[in-house]
């Protein structure tokens, strides 16, 4: 697998297609998708973490996406993952831990000892890939819409 940095004027189309597709993953459907407001996003955020936004691709085919920042949470700073993404046909095959092996690589560059992310509580499947990895449960956020997690480095 080899990750290739997000050019939105190349790969538009394919990061709006991943990021509707984890909405449907999540939540059901992708009525609260916003297109415009998630491509405004991602351009502030690539100019600032470049290497955090990247496709990953395998036999010249996009099968996954990642979507990384450092922020502060509780006064002090984090990694953060926004995304972790894989096509379907890709889940549940071993390719998340080469998408977490990336993102660790990442993390570790800025010299943040923790991470954190967003579930869905429906979504089990990723729920269950988290805590192989090791992250754990910290609680529920936004009247129980997500549960957030955290991993250490």
């Amino acid at each position: 697998m080899v990750f290739e940095e997000i050019n939105l004027n190349k790969h538009q189309n394919r990061v709006i297609e991943f990021r509707r597709d984890t909405f449907i993953t999540s939540f059901g459907d992708d009525s609260a998708f916003e297109e415009d407001d998630y491509l405004s996003w991602l351009n502030e955020k690539i100019k600032q973490f470049p290497k955090g936004f990247v496709l990953a691709k395998e036999d010249d085919c996009y099968i996954g996406q990642l979507e990384l920042t450092i922020r502060e949470y509780e006064g002090y700073d984090i990694g953060y993952v926004h995304l972790y993404y894989l096509i379907p046909e890709m889940r549940g095959v071993g390719k998340g831990t080469a998408l977490h092996n990336y993102a660790k690589d990442f993390f570790g560059k800025y010299d943040v000892s923790e991470y954190h992310l967003r579930v869905s509580p429906s979504n089990m499947a990723a729920r269950q890939f988290y805590h192989k990895i090791g992250m754990e449960e910290v609680g529920s956020e936004f009247n129980g819409k997500v549960i957030r997690m955290k991993g250490y480095l």
